[in-house]
C-alpha cells in the first residue's frame, strides 16, 4: 500500500521504502516459520514438507500476478495520441522532440514504433504520444492487492499450530535386527545450534552454493521477459506477440512452482546432495546455451530454437525453485530439526545477496553490450544524417545517450542497409556469466560432506562427566 502511494506520488523513495524495504522485511519474518512447522508435522518426508510450503510461496506469482495484470488494465488511462510520424510537425531540440500542434504550440512527445508497443500489453497505434499522459493504472492495484494480502497473511498465521510433543517419534523406523533380536529404537542424534552451525564448513559451503543458484534464477527471470520482447520479437514477430510473452512469464512461474513440487519429491528418493547436484551441474548447459539458440533464431529464423529457449529457461528456473524448496529439508539433515528455522533465516542472506548480485551482474553485463553496440553503429552514421535526425552534432552523443535519446534503433535507421541489427546479442555476456557462476556453485555443492554428529546418549554421557568433575573439584575445594 505504500508502494501504491509512492507510485501515485512518482517518489521513488516511498516506493523503495514501501514495496522494496517493508516488503522484503515482511517476507523474512513470514517465510521460515512455516517452513520448519510443515517439517516437525511431516518428519519422514521433510523434503516434500518443505517443497509444499515453498511452492505456497512461489504460487504467488501463478494467482496473483494476472490479478494485479487485470487490475492494472482495468485503472490504466492511454496516453494522448497525436498522430502518425510525418503527419504532425516535429521539432527537435536539445535532443527532445516536440510536436506543433494547431496554433503553434509544441507538445513534447515521444515516437513510438512497432518494436516499443511490443513491449506494453496495449493494443495501441504507432506514431507521436504526448510525453506525461495515460496512467498505467499500476498505484490502484498495488493500493488493493495490499489489502488482499493483509487479511490472507493474517488469517493464515493465526492457524498455524506445532506438532504436540513426542510426536516425532512416531515416525522413526526402527533398526534392523538379526533373527530372534527384538529391534532397536535408532539412536537420536544432537541438534546442531545456530551458532555451531554457521561455524561449520558445511554452511558456507552450502550457503554458496545456493547463492550461485538464486544469483542465476534471480538474475535470468529479471530479463526474461525484456528477452523476449527485445531479442525475439524482432526475429519473429507474427509468433513472438505480447500475448506469447505473458505466456512465456507464465510458463517461467509454472516452471518455478513445479520445480518446488517436483524436485522436492524426487529428492526423498534419491537424497538432497545428489538433487543439489543436479540443479547445479544440470544449470550450466542451459544458461551456456542460450546465446546459441539467439543465433540460431537470428541467422535462420528457427521457431525450434525459440522452443527450444522457452523450454531451457523454464527448466533452469525450475531449478531454483527447486533448490528453494528442499534447503530447508537439507539444512535439517545436516544440522537437526530442531534449530533449522533460525538456520535458514540465516541462509536465506545469501538469497539477499543474490537478489542484488544476480540483477545487478545482468544489468551491468547488458549495459556494456549495449554501449558497445551503439558505438559501433555511431561509426556507421553519416554526421549529416545524425544532425538531421536529432538535432544535434554527434559531438551531442554521449549526452544524449545518457538521456536515452539515442538508442539502437534509431541509430539502425540511419546506418548503411543491410547493417546487422546488434540487439539480439546483448544478452549473450549475461548467459555465459550465468553459466560460469553456476559452475562455481557446482564446485561448492560437490565440497558438501555430512557433519558428524553425536548421538543424545553421548551428548548426556558428556554432560554426565562434566558435572562429576565439577562435583570432585567442589570436594577437593579446586
Amino acid at each position: 500500500m505504500l508502494g501504491a502511494l509512492g507510485i501515485h506520488m512518482h517518489s521513488l523513495p516511498i516506493l523503495y521504502a514501501g514495496y522494496g524495504f517493508l516488503g522484503g522485511t515482511g517476507i523474512s519474518l513470514a517465510y521460515t516459520p512455516p517452513i520448519a512447522t510443515l517439517m516437525e508435522w511431516f518428519p519422514d518426508k521433510k523434503g516434500i514438507a518443505s517443497g509444499l510450503t515453498v511452492a505456497g510461496f512461489g504460487s504467488g506469482a501463478l494467482l496473483f500476478t494476472p490479478a494485479v495484470q487485470y487490475l492494472s488494465k482495468k485503472f490504466a488511462t492511454m496516453p494522448d495520441y497525436l498522430g502518425r510520424v510525418g503527419e504532425v510537425v516535429t521539432v527537435a531540440k536539445d535532443g527532445r522532440l516536440f510536436a506543433e500542434l494547431d496554433g503553434g504550440k509544441l507538445v513534447e512527445c515521444v515516437q513510438a514504433g512497432a518494436t516499443e508497443l511490443a513491449k506494453i500489453p496495449y493494443d495501441l497505434p504507432e506514431g507521436l504520444y504526448a510525453v506525461g499522459t495515460g496512467n498505467s493504472g499500476t498505484a490502484e492495484a498495488l493500493a488493493i492487492m495490499g489489502g488482499i494480502y493483509s487479511a490472507t497473511i493474517v488469517a493464515s498465521a493465526l492457524s498455524i499450530k506445532r506438532p504436540p510433543s513426542g510426536y516425532e517419534k512416531a515416525f522413526a523406523a526402527p533398526t534392523s535386527a538379526k533373527e530372534g533380536e527384538k529391534s532397536e529404537e535408532p539412536a537420536e542424534l544432537e541438534d546442531i545450534t545456530t551458532g555451531q552451525a554457521m561455524k561449520s564448513s558445511q554452511f558456507w559451503l552450502l550457503g554458496t552454493s545456493f547463492f550461485c543458484m538464486a544469483t542465476g534464477g534471480m538474475g535470468l527471470a529479471s530479463v526474461a521477459k525484456p528477452m523476449m520482447s527485445e531479442v525475439f520479437s524482432s526475429l519473429l514477430p507474427a509468433v513472438v506477440t505480447s500475448g506469447f510473452a505473458a505466456s512465456y512469464v507464465l510458463m517461467l512461474s509454472t516452471g518455478n512452482l513445479g520445480g518446488r513440487l517436483g524436485w522436492a519429491a524426487l529428492s526423498e528418493s534419491i537424497g538432497r546432495p545428489h538433487t543439489f547436484t543436479m540443479f547445479t551441474l544440470g544449470s550450466v548447459p542451459l544458461y551456456f546455451a542460450v546465446p546459441t539458440m539467439v543465433d540460431m533464431v537470428a541467422k535462420d529464423g528457427s521457431s525450434t530454437a525459440l522452443y527450444a529457449f522457452c523450454g531451457s529457461t523454464a527448466l533452469a528456473l525450475s531449478y531454483m525453485g527447486g533448490a528453494f524448496a528442499i534447503l530447508p529439508a537439507y539444512e535439517a539433515d545436516i544440522f537437526g530439526t530442531k534449530y533449522v528455522g533460525a538456520i535458514h533465516g540465516r541462509m536465506l542472506l545469501f538469497v539477499s545477496g543474490a537478489a542484488l548480485a544476480g540483477p545487478t551482474l545482468i544489468s551491468t553485463l547488458r549495459g556494456q553490450s549495449e554501449a558497445a553496440a551503439i558505438n559501433n553503429l555511431m561509426g556507421l552514421v553519416e554526421p549529416a544524417a545524425f544532425e538531421s535526425a536529432f538535432g544535434a552534432s554527434m559531438s551531442a552523443a554521449p549526452d544524449l545517450i545518457a538521456s536515452k535519446t539515442i538508442n539502437i534503433s534509431k541509430l539502425l535507421a540511419l546506418c548503411p542497409p543491410g547493417t546487422v541489427d546488434p540487439t539480439p546479442y546483448l544478452y549473450d555476456n549475461c548467459m555465459q556469466a550465468l553459466g560460469c557462476v553456476m559452475v562455481a556453485g557446482a564446485l561448492s555443492n560437490a565440497m558438501v560432506r555430512p557433519l558428524q554428529r553425536r548421538t543424545l546418549t553421548e551428548v548426556a554421557e558428556e554432560e554426565r562427566q562434566k558435572v562429576a568433575v565439577r562435583n570432585v573439584k567442589d570436594a577437593k575445594g579446586e
